[in-house]
C-alpha cells in the first residue's frame, strides 16, 4: 500500500513564552488578540466544579456525558438524541467532511471563511468548490470568521452544516434549520470562555446525530472538560458587556485611521493591504493580533486589555508616547480563582468583582485613589464565608503591585494621607521599602479590613501604617482604604531615576 502524502499542518501561532523570549518581555506582558476568546475564564471555572469529576477520574463515563447532553438539549429545546458532544467544533468539522464528502466536494459560505474547512476537505480527500448547489457538503460560517459578517443561509442540495461558534454575539441562530436536515455546530470556547477545555457540540436530527456518534471515538472529551462545560451552561454567558466593548473599540480604531467592518462576533476585521506589518510592529508591546490575506483580525477582550492594544497602535501609527507596561497575574487555589490586570500609573479605571461586594468596593476605592488601572475578577468559595476570597484578592493584588513597582527606581518611595469619611478619620503612611510590615489600628473593624491590609503589605513588599477610628465600621474601613490609596499615589510619584535608598536597592 502506498504511503499517504503528508498534508500541510494547521499553522498555530507562537506561544506566549516564545513571543516573550523573542521580544525581551516578561511572559505576563503578552496579550493575545488573535484567538477570539474572552479576557478571563468564566466564574464557574473553579476547582469545586471539578471535584466530582476528579473523584471519579479512574472511571469512564458510560453514558457519553448524558447529563451534559441533556442540559444542552434542554437549553435548545430539543431531544437528548439530537445532541452529540465533541472536542470543540473542529472535531465535527473534520468528521462531517469524512462522512458526507469523502472524495467529493465541499463549499463554504462565505468563500473567505474559517480555514479548518479547507483542512477538513484535505483530510477527507475532497475538493473545495465555489458552487454551493453542486457541493456534497456546505459549511456556512455564521457569523463568519474572519470577517465578522452575518451571511445568508442558502438552500442547498447537499448536506448543510451551520457553524455557529459566535452565535451568542450575533443574537440570532439557525436552530430552526435542524428540522429540515441541517446540522448546527456550537462551541464552549468563545462566549463560555472554555477554549482550553475543548468542548463543542452538534445539534441535528436524531438520524444525523446517530450517524455522527457512530463514527466518533468513544470519548473524545475528558471528564474534567465535560464537568467545566456543565458548570458553565448552568450560568449562561452575558456577552452584552463584550458587545458594548466591541463597539467602543471599533470607534477608537476608526479614530486612528483603521476602519473595521461591522461585526456580529467578538472580534473586528480591518481590511488592509499589508496586515503583517501591523502584526510585526505590535509584537514588541506584547500585543498579538492576526493577519489574513485581506486584512487584520483583532479579538475584543475587555477595556483594560483593549486599551493596551489601542495605546500600542497610537504609538506606532500616530507617534503618541509609548504606553507603560501592564501586569497580568492569575491566582488559582483550591478555594479561589482570581485574575488581575494592573497598570501603574494608570487613569483610575477600576473594576473589581469577586462576589465579596463590600471588599470589592474597598479595593476599588484604594485602586482608584492611587491612580491605578486595575481589573481584578474571579470567584471564591463564598459558601464558607469571606475570609478566603478577601485574603486571596489582596494577595493577588499585592503580588501584581510588587511586580509593577519593580526595583522602585525613580519613585518618591514615601507617601502619607489623611481621609475623613463622615465621623470616621483614617491616617495612612506608606513606604515602598521592599520590606513587608503592617502596623494597623482599625476600630471598629468590619471583620477583614486589617487582615486585608496585612495581606497587601506582605505581598507588595511595602511598609504600611494605618490608624482609623470612628463609629460606623463601614465608614472606618472606607476611609482607611482611601487613605492607603492616596498615600500609595504619593509614594509612586516619579521624581527622577534614583532608587531612594543609600543602600542602592529596596
Amino acid at each position: 500500500m502506498k504511503n499517504p502524502e503528508p498534508l500541510d499542518a494547521y499553522q498555530w501561532p507562537p506561544s506566549n513564552e516564545r513571543i516573550a523570549a523573542d521580544m525581551g518581555l516578561d511572559v505576563r506582558q503578552v496579550i493575545r488578540f488573535d484567538g477570539n476568546t474572552p479576557a478571563t475564564p468564566p466564574a464557574s471555572a473553579r476547582p469545586a466544579a471539578l471535584a466530582r469529576a476528579l473523584a471519579d477520574v479512574n472511571e469512564y463515563d458510560r453514558g457519553r456525558y448524558e447529563t451534559l447532553r441533556q442540559a444542552i438539549a434542554d437549553l435548545h429545546g430539543v431531544g437528548l438524541d439530537q445532541i452529540a458532544i465533541g472536542a470543540g467544533s473542529d472535531e465535527f468539522i473534520i468528521l462531517l467532511a469524512r462522512i458526507f464528502a469523502e472524495g467529493g466536494t465541499i463549499a463554504t459560505v462565505p468563500n473567505d471563511s474559517y480555514s479548518m474547512y479547507r483542512f477538513a476537505a484535505l483530510m477527507a480527500g475532497a475538493r473545495i468548490i465555489d458552487d454551493v448547489q453542486k457541493a456534497d457538503l456546505v459549511f456556512v460560517c455564521r457569523p463568519n470568521n474572519p470577517t465578522g459578517e452575518l451571511p445568508d443561509i442558502p438552500d442547498v442540495n447537499g448536506q448543510l452544516v451551520i457553524d455557529e461558534a459566535y452565535a451568542h454575539y450575533a443574537g440570532v441562530d439557525a436552530l430552526d434549520r435542524v428540522s429540515s436536515g441541517a446540522i448546527v455546530l456550537r462551541t464552549f470556547s468563545k462566549a463560555y470562555g472554555l477554549a482550553g477545555a475543548r468542548v463543542g457540540y452538534a445539534v441535528a436530527s436524531a438520524r444525523n446525530t446517530a450517524v455522527i456518534t457512530s463514527r466518533q471515538a468513544p470519548l473524545s472529551v475528558s471528564a474534567l472538560s465535560a464537568a467545566l462545560a456543565l458548570a458553565a451552561i448552568a450560568t449562561p454567558p452575558d456577552v452584552s458587556v463584550q458587545i458594548e466593548e466591541r463597539e467602543r473599540l471599533s470607534k477608537e480604531l476608526s479614530a486612528i485611521g483603521l476602519e473595521p467592518l461591522r461585526s456580529y462576533t467578538n472580534f473586528l476585521f480591518i481590511p488592509m493591504d499589508n496586515p503583517q506589518d501591523i502584526v510585526d510592529r505590535l509584537l514588541p508591546y506584547g500585543v498579538v493580533v492576526r493577519a489574513f490575506a485581506k486584512g487584520l483580525r483583532i479579538s475584543v477582550r475587555d477595556e483594560l486589555d483593549d486599551n493596551v492594544l489601542l495605546d500600542a497602535l497610537r504609538s506606532e501609527l500616530t507617534g503618541a508616547p509609548a504606553p507603560s507596561g501592564s501586569i497580568r497575574l492569575r491566582r488559582a487555589t483550591a478555594e479561589t480563582l482570581l485574575s488581575v490586570r494592573l497598570r501603574v500609573p494608570g487613569e483610575g479605571r477600576v473594576y473589581v468583582n469577586t462576589g465579596q461586594g463590600f471588599y470589592d468596593h474597598m479595593l476599588q476605592q484604594l485602586a482608584f485613589h492611587s491612580g491605578m488601572d486595575l481589573r481584578l475578577e474571579g470567584v471564591g468559595d463564598l459558601e464558607t464565608g469571606e475570609h478566603h476570597t478577601v485574603e486571596d484578592m489582596m494577595i493577588a493584588f499585592g503580588d501584581a503591585l510588587n511586580q509593577a513597582l519593580g526595583d522602585r527606581r525613580g519613585l518618591v518611595r514615601y507617601g502619607e494621607a489623611r481621609v475623613p469619611m463622615d465621623e470616621a478619620l483614617a491616617h495612612a503612611v506608606v513606604d515602598l521599602s521592599g520590606r513587608a510590615t503592617a502596623t494597623l489600628s482599625i476600630s471598629p473593624d468590619p471583620g477583614m479590613a486589617a487582615h486585608a491590609f496585612t495581606s497587601l503589605a506582605q505581598n507588595a513588599r511595602i511598609t504600611l501604617h494605618v490608624t482609623a477610628t470612628g463609629e460606623n465600621d463601614h465608614h472606618v474601613a472606607e476611609a482607611a482604604f482611601k487613605a492607603v490609596g492616596r498615600a500609595l499615589a504619593q509614594a509612586m510619584t516619579r521624581d527622577g531615576s534614583l532608587i531612594r535608598s543609600t543602600k542602592g536597592t529596596l
